[in-house]
């Protein structure tokens, strides 16, 4: 009896080791080498972070502009795929032409019409850096600074950055404090904090350029995209919003239904020849509370969702319309035309300059209060 025992554990014992070794081992992703974020500009160290959460979510953050340089996330069969363009060195961003990847966006987000604005009997010239128009915080905005960095955890990551007063052309010493946070529920959350001592316009945003197949696969016009919004803000030539607020119904600019995005970009429309096809901000819906569900992206093959939410009134959806295979990013990956998408929540373009729209201005005792949540999953298509 006592030698059967035996023989019944030890074959418990192999069965328990032969399915431990069956049992998948953590996978191990290609990320980018901190080593290649090494070195400094204008006298601060430039560092490159890692965030993780729970199920293996992963994303890398350099405090040179705030910028997302990889984002892993799992497909409908776990497979995990990095989903956003960038460059696996800090002397791929120095030597690139500026297309903003990843990156912070301020002090303003989008453009302000003619590179000016008033308060009171003040004008404040900022930067031509769009043609005639000021974008996305001028020449040395805050996609180009070094932040202060501090994670304090494996899924938290603190930036801040005083912006003095007359930088780029802005009034006021601003002081911007963002966190970045990888959360259980597979979300990356971001949030932005500003005070000034003088009054200022502020739309901070984030300017990461998605693919859901991976980046540098393919293009995404076969994404399907939801804009929660009835309206969008039409702009003229410059891409500078004419001042009107026009209904989406029956334009290529409706996205109340999930639609591929490369269903009508290629259509007869004023809009779209301007923007060379997406490139407009859309009005939200808002929520009766809490925060909007601004957009849903769904990618058909992989499953991957990305949804997005956020308390600002607007959100730029721009199609990747300027890629032009002349980017060549992480492994080796050729960014072609329309080969992802940017989703940046914010305020409307050229809101300083537009009484009608929502106002930016932030004044001394306010706080300024942004927050994006970019929100991932996967669901089965096929099975639809």
């Amino acid at each position: 009896m006592i030698q059967k025992m035996k023989a019944r554990n030890f074959l418990f014992m192999v069965l328990l080791a032969a399915a431990a070794g069956c049992a998948k081992a953590p996978v191990q992703l290609p990320l980018v080498d901190p080593a290649a974020f090494g070195g400094e500009l204008d006298g601060k160290k430039v560092e490159l972070f890692t965030l993780k959460n729970e199920s293996g979510m992963t994303v890398q953050i350099t405090n040179f502009g705030g910028r997302v340089v990889d984002l892993w996330v799992p497909d409908k069969n776990g497979k995990m795929e990095d989903v956003v363009l960038g460059y696996a060195t800090l002397d791929g961003y120095l030597q690139s032409n500026e297309i903003y990847f990843g990156t912070l966006v301020g002090r303003y987000g989008n453009r302000i019409g003619q590179a000016r604005f008033a308060i009171g009997d003040s004008v404040y010239v900022l930067a031509a850096n769009n043609g005639a128009n000021h974008l996305h915080g001028g020449v040395k905005g805050f996609n180009n600074v070094v932040w202060d960095a501090v994670q304090n955890d494996e899924g938290t990551l603190l930036l801040s950055y005083l912006s003095p007063d007359g930088e780029e052309g802005y009034p006021g010493n601003l002081q911007v404090n963002v966190t970045y946070e990888l959360t259980s529920d597979n979300e990356l959350k971001i949030e932005y904090r500003a005070t000034t001592d003088k009054a200022t316009p502020v739309n901070l945003t984030h300017h990461s350029y998605f693919n859901l197949k991976g980046a540098g696969v393919g293009d995404i016009n076969d994404h399907l995209l939801m804009i929660n919004a009835a309206a969008f803000t039409p702009v003229d030539s410059g891409l500078i919003p004419t001042g009107e607020i026009a209904s989406v119904e029956g334009t290529p600019f409706d996205f109340r239904q999930p639609t591929a995005v490369g269903a009508r970009v290629n259509e007869d429309h004023q809009q779209l020849k301007y923007g060379l096809g997406y490139d407009h901000n859309w009005v939200l819906t808002p929520a009766d509370s809490g925060l909007t569900l601004a957009a849903r992206v769904v990618e058909p093959v992989s499953g991957r969702t990305m949804e997005v939410y956020t308390n600002e009134p607007g959100i730029q959806f721009y199609g990747g319309n300027f890629l032009n295979g002349q980017d060549t990013g992480k492994n080796g990956m050729v960014y072609h035309h329309r080969g992802a998408l940017c989703l940046e929540t914010q305020h409307f373009p050229d809101s300083p300059n537009q009484q009608q729209f929502p106002s930016t201005l932030l004044e001394p005792g306010q706080e300024y209060y942004s927050v994006c949540i970019y929100k991932f999953g996967v669901e089965d298509t096929a099975a639809k």
